[in-house]
Order: structure tokens, then C-alpha cells, then sequence
């Protein structure tokens, strides 16, 4: 018998053993297999032991899943994990030269130099969120990738910068630290940022040019442009870059779908979360509409357009952790009110709105 035979057949042995170990447990009604995984429905499951059995499981992915009103325990292959970052190094290195090269644009001197000081601020402010997740996760061995930087032709030079969760969290506190944690970080290095940048030079449009961009300021804004003595009428691109940070906390912690708030509020109050999600739509559109009529046509137009996409997001259930019933520790309520206060302070009715000399 050759070796991957005998790695084959061992394989093999300990699935059944795992099998074995929860009709044990369980009082297993039926049984469900095919070539990538095994189901196995259950009487009444205990979340806490499926956790236990998932994490020293070798090879095996094992959840705790609900289809039709009954709960099932899948277990799946586990595929192998990838272990080159070959693909988030060359993302990084694209979003550097597409930030830098809009950097430039926002400098009339030097504009090499400040365009990298821009691409610098803006990665530090993106990178800062994802590594949170990344972290977090790894606190709790939930398996995740590095972040995924994705250059774009915006008026940042990127469309920001994703993670992509490997397995399931195991329950609702880690949930809840795994949700959390991009905004909370993110949200300390856009302060970092926009303070810095509100000491720095401001960058002033050519003289030929008749309009520019004014941006809507949130609280927490406003309150470092006082402690910086900051008073004029235009800022440094790194300042923009901070007030980025606090924009995309906004939208992140937005409690819908599978966004960060969303997350976070799902482990907060559970499965009545879906039932927020679907009502913030409703909620987006509104603040969009209202934008428009007070600031002027086009004002509020990213609460309309991401009113939209919260409407994708809120129109499947959010997943649910391995142990659903545990609930968090007050300490995590507390900071979860915190972090969505600070998401309000991060938040503006009219990001954008068209200004003339």
C-alpha cells in the first residue's frame, strides 16, 4: 500500500471516529453524506460541545448549521490553506503607485513626494481596519487571509481592502471581537491621521478652476480641528485621507448584513438583528432624500446609493456562530454601545457637496 494510501485510509478512520463521537453525544435522527461532506441531524445540540469538537477536529471542518427548522452538524472537508501572500503583496504594491499617482494630484509642489505621503496615510488608515479583523481573528483561531488591498480609479486610488474569513466563528463573543475590532482600530488610526494632517500645509485648488469638492465634516472631525487649531477652508490631503477613515467607520458599522455592524449588533441581540437589517435601507434612503432637499441635489446621493447596497447585504440571514445561544459578557454590550456612538460621531448627512469660489 502506497503512502497516500495509508494517509488516505487514516483519514478516513478518524471521520468515522468523529462520527462515532457525536452519535454519542447526540441523538442523531439522520444522516446525510456525500464526496465533500457528512450531515448529521440532531436532537436538540449543544452549541458548546459542537465548539469543542470543531477545535481539536484534524483535517475536518465541524458546524453547527439550521436548514428548514432542523439543525444539523456538517462536517466538511477541510481544504488546505494557502500559505503564499504572493497576491496580497502584488495588490499592496498596485494600491501604492494608484494612491500615490492620485496623491499627486491633490499638490501643485513636490508633487512625487506628496503623493507618497498621501498613499502612506490612506494604506495606513485601510491596512490599520483589516489588520484589526485579522488579528482578532487569529485570537480566536478563526482561520482568515491577509488583507486584500484593491487598487481602483477613484478619487482615493482604491476601493479599500478585504479579508476573507476561512471558517466559521466558533461563538457570539468571538463574533462579536471579530466584528468589532476593524472599526474600533480603524477608527484610532484615522484620528491619528487627521490630526497630523490638520497640522500640516493645506493643499489649494488651481487658480483656474471654479468649483471644488467640499466635504461634510463629522463631529469627531470638527472636534480635532479645534484641539489642532485648525480654521481654514481647505486641508492637507493626509487630513482627507484621516476624514476617509472616519467616513468608511460610518459605513462599516452600519448594523446590516454582513457588515461590521452587522456583526457586531448580531452578537449583541442574536437573530433580532436581521430584523434592524432590513429596516436600515429604509433608514439610508430616508437621511439620502432629506440630504438632497436640505445641502442641494446630490448631497445625500451615497446614503441613496448605499441604501441599495445595504438592501443586498439585509436580504439573507446572517450567518450564525458555531454557539449561538452563549450570550456576550456585559463588558462586550458595553463596548458595542460605545463603537456604534462613535460611529454616529463619525457620521455626516452630506459627505460631498459642490462648492464655488
Amino acid at each position: 500500500m502506497s503512502r497516500n494510501e495509508v494517509e488516505g485510509s487514516e483519514r478516513e478512520k478518524k471521520l468515522e471516529e468523529l462520527v462515532s463521537e457525536i452519535k454519542s453525544l447526540f441523538r442523531v435522527y439522520w444522516e446525510e453524506r456525500d464526496k465533500d461532506s457528512i450531515k448529521l441531524y440532531v436532537v436538540n445540540p449543544n452549541p458548546t460541545i459542537v465548539e469543542a469538537i470543531a477545535s481539536r477536529a484534524e483535517n475536518w471542518e465541524v458546524s453547527l448549521k439550521e436548514r428548514l427548522g432542523e439543525q444539523y452538524v456538517e462536517i466538511s472537508r477541510r481544504k488546505p490553506e494557502k500559505s503564499g501572500v504572493w497576491l496580497n503583496i502584488l495588490l499592496l504594491f498596485l494600491t501604492f503607485l494608484s494612491t500615490t499617482y492620485v496623491g499627486m494630484g491633490f499638490y501643485q509642489k513636490n508633487r512625487i513626494l506628496g503623493g507618497i505621503v498621501f498613499s502612506a496615510a490612506i494604506l495606513f488608515v485601510l491596512g490599520s481596519h483589516e489588520m484589526g479583523h485579522y488579528f482578532a481573528a487569529r485570537r480566536w483561531n478563526v482561520k482568515t487571509s491577509l488583507p486584500y488591498f484593491i487598487p481602483a480609479p477613484t478619487i482615493l486610488g482604491t476601493f479599500g481592502a478585504v479579508i476573507k474569513q476561512k471558517s466559521n466563528c466558533p461563538n457570539r463573543k468571538a463574533l462579536f471581537d471579530i466584528g468589532i475590532s476593524g472599526p474600533l482600530v480603524g477608527v484610532v488610526a484615522s484620528i491619528i491621521v487627521t490630526y497630523i494632517g490638520l497640522k500640516m500645509s493645506p493643499s489649494f485648488p488651481t487658480t483656474t478652476a471654479s468649483m471644488y469638492v467640499q466635504i461634510g465634516t463629522p463631529p469627531l472631525f470638527d472636534f480635532l480641528a479645534k484641539l489642532a487649531g485648525f480654521n481654514g477652508k481647505f486641508m492637507s490631503p493626509v487630513a482627507f485621507a484621516g476624514w476617509v477613515g472616519m467616513f468608511l467607520t460610518c459605513l462599516n458599522m452600519i448594523p446590516a448584513g454582513q457588515l461590521d455592524g452587522g456583526h457586531v449588533l448580531r452578537a449583541m441581540i442574536g437573530k433580532a438583528s436581521d430584523r434592524v437589517s432590513k429596516l436600515m435601507p429604509f433608514v439610508l434612503l430616508g437621511i439620502g432624500y432629506l440630504a438632497d432637499n436640505y445641502y442641494g441635489a446630490g448631497s445625500g446621493s451615497v446614503w441613496i446609493i448605499w441604501s441599495l447596497i445595504v438592501l443586498l447585504f439585509s436580504l439573507a440571514p446572517h450567518p450564525s456562530p458555531i454557539d449561538d445561544e452563549t450570550p456576550i459578557d456585559k463588558k462586550r454590550y458595553v463596548t458595542g454601545i460605545v463603537a456604534f456612538v462613535i460611529a454616529a460621531l463619525c457620521f455626516t448627512p452630506a459627505p460631498f457637496r459642490i462648492g464655488r469660489f
